[in-house]
């Protein structure tokens, strides 16, 4: 194989990161000082939720990226996690137990655990459609019983608890978001820590040996379902330290957290991200939360959106946005990504200027069809203007349709950039 194609091929697989400290300290501080960059309750919640899905997203790709284990129904570890603090909070405020929050994920993380630790005993003997298939009936089948175990699960209205009444921690009551903020962020470094270095030992190496190829990791003495089965635990396991935190966040559950909608949801993140990376899920859980929360404030056609970016996302970078961004190492290996800037420039802006015409078009569709009686006037990137008017469309069409030709034009000089700017310098001492 060529250096080229060893440079192309070596980001693909997972566990490709060096471990250094360098990129967790930087993440650290970032943490740290993102509260006062958005110095507001809102944003605070919204990252929140996000750290929250990263810790989630991260959990399932122990079993996607790194053991080929396609789950349907992952959703449910996190709530059964999530809903065991839920109870944990709640008699710690009946009986006074004298137990500090902090610790409070840990309980969701070891039920989570034990829950996949029964699932696990029958569904890790293949990581095929039978997986699969078990993990959406075990999924449905708990979304059903969340309803009728009302003792647990509190039927439809799920379940709620009140944080505050745990045990002071170093005076902390959490009573304030921001607290609540470096509690999860706490957790979502030493979960991401132990998550990045369980793919480094021995069972996680072997794990990408097993969706490789199990027939000849079982050739060499190692079984692919005890690998399988090790994997899923500790899957788990953070999945329902995910939960506790969801609990201590939004002091609610619901049957929402442990149904099939939510399992899509986290499948979609994953593959949004990028599952061959382990960072993938973590860019996957941003864009994603940034889709679901600030978009969502801006139009009711969110969810559209988001779909047609993972549709996209399958169909052009099955390496997800983690996959595009690692695409571009052997560009600056090679020291050649300055040619790219500006075809990139040529064809990304135009580009860009093609989607968003295409979503102006949708958005004003959408107000056409549905507004109501009277109410004409829309607003679409800070501009008021009539819908019903010809004027407006005729403006956005023509815009579209000029970036697309432009787009379309300009994408060949691309390629045959991007192809030079990945091909290596050539010496002297080449034949």
């Amino acid at each position: 194989m060529s250096d080229t194609a060893k440079t192309t091929a070596s980001p693909q697989r997972a566990g490709a990161m060096s471990l250094t400290l360098g990129p967790w300290i930087v993440a650290a501080l970032l943490l740290l000082v993102l509260p006062f960059i958005f110095d507001n309750n809102s944003s605070i919640t919204i990252m929140n939720q996000m750290w929250i899905t990263v810790i989630f997203a991260l959990a399932y790709n122990m079993l996607l990226g790194q053991g080929g284990m396609l789950s349907f129904g992952h959703a449910v570890y996190m709530g059964m996690g999530g809903f065991l603090c839920m109870h944990v909070m709640n008699y710690v405020e009946d009986f006074g137990i004298a137990l500090p929050l902090p610790v409070l994920p840990l309980f969701g993380g070891l039920f989570g655990m034990g829950f996949a630790m029964l699932i696990g005993a029958i569904s890790t003997s293949g990581a095929g459609t039978r997986f699969a298939m078990i993990s959406l009936g075990v999924g449905e089948l708990v979304a059903a019983c969340s309803v009728i175990i009302v003792a647990f699960f509190g039927g439809e209205e799920g379940i709620s608890g009140d944080r505050t009444y745990g045990l002071p921690f170093f005076g902390i009551e959490f009573l304030k978001q921001i607290e609540v903020y470096y509690l999860i962020s706490f957790w979502l470094m030493l979960s991401a820590a132990l998550m990045y270095l369980f793919s480094r030992t021995p069972v996680g190496r072997m794990a990408n040996a097993v969706r490789d190829n199990p027939e000849r990791a079982q050739f060499l003495g190692y079984s692919s379902r005890w690998v399988r089965f090790y994997s899923f635990m500790a899957s788990g396991f953070f999945c329902g330290i995910a939960g506790g935190l969801f609990a201590i966040n939004y002091e609610i559950l619901t049957e929402e957290n442990l149904n099939t909608s939510s399992s899509g949801i986290i499948l979609l993140v994953t593959f949004l991200g990028g599952v061959g990376f382990f960072f993938g899920p973590i860019i996957g859980a941003i864009a994603f939360t940034l889709l679901q929360t600030v978009l969502s404030l801006k139009t009711e056609l969110w969810a559209f959106y988001a779909g047609a970016l993972f549709l996209a996302t399958v169909m052009y970078f099955p390496g997800g946005l983690a996959g595009l961004i690692m695409m571009h190492v052997p560009a600056f290996k090679f020291r050649n990504a300055g040619k790219l800037v500006m075809p990139y420039v040529k064809t990304l802006i135009p580009g860009l200027i093609t989607v968003l015409g295409i979503a102006a078009l949708v958005e004003m569709i959408f107000h056409y069809r549905h507004a109501s009686v009277g109410d004409d006037e829309m607003t679409i990137f800070w501009t008021t203007f009539d819908s019903h008017s010809v004027v407006p469309w005729v403006i956005v069409t023509v815009i579209t349709a000029i970036a697309s030709y432009i787009t379309k034009t300009t994408a060949p000089d691309l390629k045959e950039a991007w192809g030079d700017a990945n091909t290596p310098p050539t010496t002297g001492g080449d034949a």
